[in-house]
């Protein structure tokens, strides 16, 4: 099945309205109430969610989010024999049969949700089986402002086209990070040297902002140019799953920038191994070379195994 602009331009607005509404019920829940759980393990015992709390713990709020976007999304799932895979729910593997699927994660930033801080958001992408993100859409509960992107058509930023502006050569640096990192043996000397190589090249600072999940990580990266975020590849199982960066790696494709895994290849986004990204990592960026950035990181690491 080919889908031409028109079909894609309805599918996108039945998932921004699904975002929306999900958003919606996310910003208006009563924290109070809230009840904050552990995801099962699986039968080796391990969490299934990864190896960090940030992908352990669930809530009432994921659930319920999830129920509502699929609700809204039926009938047009219907109609185009869409496949499945949403962070709650068992993977169906219907995304190996289908032409294209769904790829939901209807409350990324669980953990910063439960604290009361910034960070989460709803994220509904559609991928075609070969791994190719063909929409995107987030939606950012605390302001509201709706992200969404078609395969060849662009990106547009509350309803109107989102260009970004170059930043100025000497702009502050920001750094986007997950909590997780600044426990990783390699943080201290991978941030140095992003500070030391970034100050030589003018940048007047270098700031930090480790708080949120993956997909508002993603979107900070272009709300704070020059910016990026990775996560380095590890052993653990975890590092993010395909519906973490579906809907943001098509976003910054329309908008010329590369998403991509540590090593500067394209993320697989419907791979058979695992819907986990910790063998491969990832890698965004905006304003700011990425290949160059990601050197400086990699001989970081380098040099720290030497020592």
């Amino acid at each position: 099945m080919q889908l031409n602009t028109d079909n894609l331009q309805e599918i996108c607005e039945v998932a921004i309205i699904a975002a929306k509404k999900a958003s919606h019920f996310i910003s208006v829940y009563d924290m109070e109430k809230l009840d904050v759980q552990m995801k099962p393990t699986d039968s080796c015992k391990q969490p299934i969610g990864g190896s960090t709390l940030a992908s352990q713990v669930v809530t009432e709020v994921d659930i319920k989010s999830q129920d509502i976007i699929l609700q809204e999304i039926e009938a047009i799932t219907k109609k185009y024999d869409f496949g499945l895979l949403t962070e709650e729910i068992q993977d169906d593997q219907s995304r190996f049969t289908k032409d294209y699927f769904w790829c939901i994660d209807p409350l990324d930033g669980t953990l910063p949700y439960t604290q009361g801080k910034e960070g989460y958001s709803v994220s509904i992408a559609l991928v075609a089986q070969d791994g190719t993100p063909i929409i995107g859409v987030v939606c950012n509960p605390i302001t509201q402002d709706i992200y969404s992107a078609i395969k060849g058509v662009g990106v547009f930023k509350n309803n109107r086209k989102w260009v970004q502006a170059e930043p100025m050569p000497n702009a502050a640096f920001t750094f986007i990070n997950d909590r997780s990192f600044y426990k990783h043996p390699n943080y201290k000397s991978i941030t140095t040297s992003l500070y030391f190589a970034l100050s030589k090249k003018g940048h007047a600072a270098f700031k930090m902002k480790k708080q949120g999940g993956a997909v508002m990580n993603a979107i900070w990266v272009l709300e704070n140019q020059p910016a990026c975020y990775f996560k380095l590849p590890k052993k653990e199982q975890g590092g993010g799953s395909v519906w973490d960066f579906a809907a943001t790696s098509c976003i910054f494709n329309e908008l010329g920038l590369k998403a991509c895994n540590f090593s500067g290849e394209l993320l697989p986004l419907n791979s058979s191994k695992s819907t986990f990204m910790n063998t491969e990592g990832v890698f965004y960026a905006a304003g700011i070379n990425l290949e160059e950035v990601r050197q400086i990181a990699e001989d970081a690491q380098l040099a720290k195994a030497k020592s």
